[in-house]
């Protein structure tokens, strides 16, 4: 998004040397001594005989090699499948694979994003309902911070789940997103709507709450005029946000069908604040960006968590690797990330699966600011990805969490690992040191990937 700019998809961790090997010497220095030094032990075998082979990352190939990563899966009832970079078509494609999957055989039924709560709600009436045209949906809402999201991958994706419901409307699957950077105008217009028919006499206090939040402009448009306003300002827009949120959360919700009308109209009204309250940061302050960082993150995983608890769906949350991990790699710059939140809040019924790849392409902007294609050659040695892709296996599902003992010190150690966001300005800042076995439970690690197939954007459109 464009307030993370700051600080992309990135972070490091710090390794912390054992004096354990130190007092041992001069505890024990005649036996070592004597003892011959004991030879290095690769991984590799021990990884081989944990990993699953993938057959294919096409979404219409066979599934019964995803049946080991189903095990896997268990009764988690979300699993963050994250991306090593924004925009490879391996990745996209094994997504909605893996979705595919777990629709099918593990009842999942909800595919979010990390895109607004808006767009998420536009792109649901058009799953269920058919409602309006994929394309031209996405061409108006992934835009700006998430027009890596405008891609033929992630439009086969929703035109699956439209032709799934209509072939199982009784049982359908859903779409959301869970971001904040944009809030559309149809979201104003549920909560005003809901309060004009249910509690007309608080209408006029909360439309003058939200005089001029409401977009009137494409939503790229409506992002980059919002960061010119003085900070002062966008606080206390966050701050009528925040007592339009509190008044319609004042009000006891009625009987039978009100009450899931009520619960959406507050959760609605929880998106605009978040908005708000995301753009009122002071960008020109380190620690105010880094408690932005953490408050994103924050409120992608509540929106997932409510989501998943009122609807009762699984959900399969797609996002970058970074965002999706157990822990952080970079406190200072990204406090605490979503797939943190999620295991505080779900226990182990949250599942991290990360992804990595060897070599290959995918978008990003370069130094000059422009969107590009860019290629990486084959790991480097000593990074993750160099002993991963000499398993023998192209592509391959690996559960870390029962890994051969063989290999669990190397997984729990901490070493180059490549991630890639929005911009790309050369390999030395594409790695950062990952400990494979505290970041995520599972990896998917892909050979060789090749840049995702970006839409045209569209002109901007008309106010909605």
């Amino acid at each position: 998004m464009v307030v993370v700019a700051a600080g992309r998809e990135a972070g490091g961790m710090r390794r912390h040397t054992s004096a354990l090997s130190a007092l041992l010497l001069l505890a024990f220095g005649a036996v070592l001594a004597a003892a011959p030094p004991a030879p290095a032990v690769s991984p590799v075998s021990a990884l081989e005989r944990n990993a699953h082979p993938l057959r294919t990352t096409d979404p219409s190939g066979g599934l019964e090699d995803l049946r080991p990563l189903g095990r896997m899966v268990g009764d988690a009832r979300v699993v963050g499948l994250g991306e090593a970079t924004h925009s490879s078509h391996e990745f996209f494609t094994m997504k909605h694979r893996v979705f595919r999957y777990l629709v099918e055989e593990k009842g999942f039924r909800t595919f979010a994003l990390e895109g607004s709560w808006s767009t998420g709600r536009r792109l649901n009436d058009y799953v269920l309902h058919g409602k309006g045209d994929a394309r031209q949906i996405m061409r108006e809402e992934f835009q700006n911070t998430y027009s890596w999201w405008n891609t033929d991958e992630h439009l086969g994706l929703l035109r699956w789940m439209r032709a799934y419901n209509v072939q199982h409307p009784s049982d359908p699957l859903q779409f959301m997103g869970d971001d904040f950077a944009y809030t559309g105008p149809e979201l104003y217009d549920q909560v005003t709507g809901y309060v004009a028919r249910t509690r007309p006499a608080l209408l006029p206090e909360l439309t003058g709450l939200y005089d001029g939040l409401r977009p009137t402009t494409s939503a790229d448009a409506y992002m980059n005029a919002y960061l010119t306003k003085p900070p002062a300002e966008r606080q206390e827009l966050a701050n009528r946000t925040g007592r339009a949120l509190a008044l319609l959360r004042e009000q006891r919700p009625g009987a039978g069908s009100d009450g899931e009308a009520y619960a959406w109209a507050v959760q609605h009204a929880t998106a605009i604040d978040q908005t708000a309250r995301g753009y009122a940061f002071d960008f020109a302050d380190p620690a105010q960006v880094a408690a932005c960082m953490r408050y994103r993150d924050s409120v992608m995983a509540d929106n997932v968590d409510w989501w998943q608890k009122n609807t009762g769906d699984k959900v399969v949350l797609s996002a970058h690797n970074a965002h999706l991990a157990l822990e952080t790699r970079d406190p200072a710059q990204y406090p605490k990330v979503q797939g943190s939140f999620l295991r505080d809040k779900l226990g182990t019924d949250y599942l991290s699966i990360g992804t990595t790849f060897d070599r290959g392409s995918f978008n990003a902007t370069g130094d000059d600011g422009k969107v590009r294609r860019h290629t990486m050659g084959p790991a480097r040695p000593g990074s993750n990805e160099y002993v991963l892709d000499r398993v023998g296996h192209r592509d391959y599902v690996l559960d870390l969490r029962t890994a051969p003992p063989a290999a669990r010190t190397w997984l729990a150690t901490a070493r180059p690992t490549r991630s890639i966001g929005t911009a790309y300005t050369g390999p030395s800042g594409a790695e950062y040191p990952v400990a494979l076995a505290s970041a995520h439970d599972i990896v998917i690690h892909l050979h060789r990937i090749t840049a995702a197939r970006l839409l045209p954007a569209g002109p901007a459109p008309a106010a909605r």
